[in-house]
């Protein structure tokens, strides 16, 4: 089914000339270029995060408190100059805090829906793990779907839409480990780190007259994005490659050392960050490094290593045995 849909969508998506590709680079390259403005020495992950939300997907960022994950959703929120809530989520969360409520209107005679704050362009789930299942469930049809349904009525989000969630690998009393349906739909997991030692510097020099995020101006619009998101399924990918990513697949899925393998979601999910990351480097085609630079980042999170528990330890193995399966995968030329 995910060779079906992945071939058949270049059909249907618009074909762009060189040009075409070209602009939309430049684009690209300013918007990370503004977000690099406040994020300092943190490209990679900013990169990551554009290619997520050029593909549709979603982000978990894991990662310690204070390196710049709150900043780097505000940021990107600023730049598209599309709308940001951030929801802060606690063990008595509720998903109607998420999602929204009906209320009872008396002048109007009938129930009103209110939105909640998911319904916004980015959308930053803080510490998710810290809520109970029954509210991280809550963001699954709208990271899914892009809606969200509350009593019997479907309610379309923004468009574009991009969850970036957070969590605290360090730290683990008190919360609730993601499932693995709900780990399925983030498109990529990153952390940014600690900046090095010019990157923190620079970083005080500018904050010394206040916070440069104040500043921060749009350099696109949401339609824009929205747009690009369109131009992404009509970036070429040949049947080798294809077929480069389906043995890749079908290595986590037969190796012993592998209780959990890539689902048909994250083989999906490889092919469109693929697409998304050749349009971010000005090309209308794929390439092996495509997929090769993003395996890591779209697949640790998805796979369990045999005879380890969920957490730090199991996604260094997994880290570990992907690189495995590159090295010994034969790549296309």
């Amino acid at each position: 089914m995910i060779e079906v849909q992945a071939r058949a969508a270049p059909s249907t998506a618009p074909q762009l000339s060189s040009a075409e590709v070209l602009a939309i680079r430049q684009q690209l390259e300013h918007l990370i270029a503004n977000v690099e403005g406040v994020l300092h020495g943190k490209r990679e992950a900013i990169e990551l995060a554009v290619i997520a939300l050029l593909a549709g997907g979603h982000v978990l960022i894991e990662d310690v408190p204070g390196v710049g994950k709150t900043l780097l959703a505000r940021a990107l929120a600023r730049s598209i100059d599309g709308s940001f809530r951030r929801l802060q989520f606690t063990p008595d969360l509720l998903p109607s805090d998420v999602l929204g409520t009906s209320i009872y209107e008396v002048d109007e005679r009938r129930f009103v829906f209110h939105p909640g704050p998911i319904f916004a362009h980015v959308v930053l789930a803080d510490e998710i793990n810290r809520t109970s299942p029954r509210a991280q469930s809550a963001l699954l049809e709208a990271m899914n779907e892009a809606q969200v349904s509350v009593d019997g009525e479907t309610h379309a989000l923004p468009h574009p839409f991009l969850v970036l969630a957070t969590q605290n690998p360090i730290e683990y009393a008190g919360t609730y480990p993601l499932p693995e349906a709900q780990l399925d739909r983030f498109l990529l997991r990153l952390s940014l780190g600690y900046p090095d030692r010019e990157a923190e510097k620079r970083m005080l020099e500018l904050r010394r007259g206040g916070d440069p995020q104040q500043e921060l101006q749009p350099v696109c619009h949401a339609e824009d994005v929205a747009r690009w998101q369109a131009c992404v399924p009509g970036i070429a990918m040949t049947e080798a490659l294809v077929d480069y990513l389906l043995d890749l697949v079908a290595e986590t899925r037969s190796d012993a050392r592998f209780a959990l393998g890539v689902s048909p979601r994250g083989t999906l999910a490889l092919y469109r960050a693929a697409q998304a990351r050749a349009l971010l480097d000005g090309r209308s085609y794929c390439v092996p490094d495509d997929l090769k630079a993003l395996v890591g980042a779209c697949w640790t999170h998805r796979i369990l290593p045999q005879g380890v528990e969920p957490g730090a330890e199991a996604e260094r193995l997994a880290s570990q045995l992907l690189r495995e399966i590159l090295a010994r995968v034969e790549v296309p030329l």
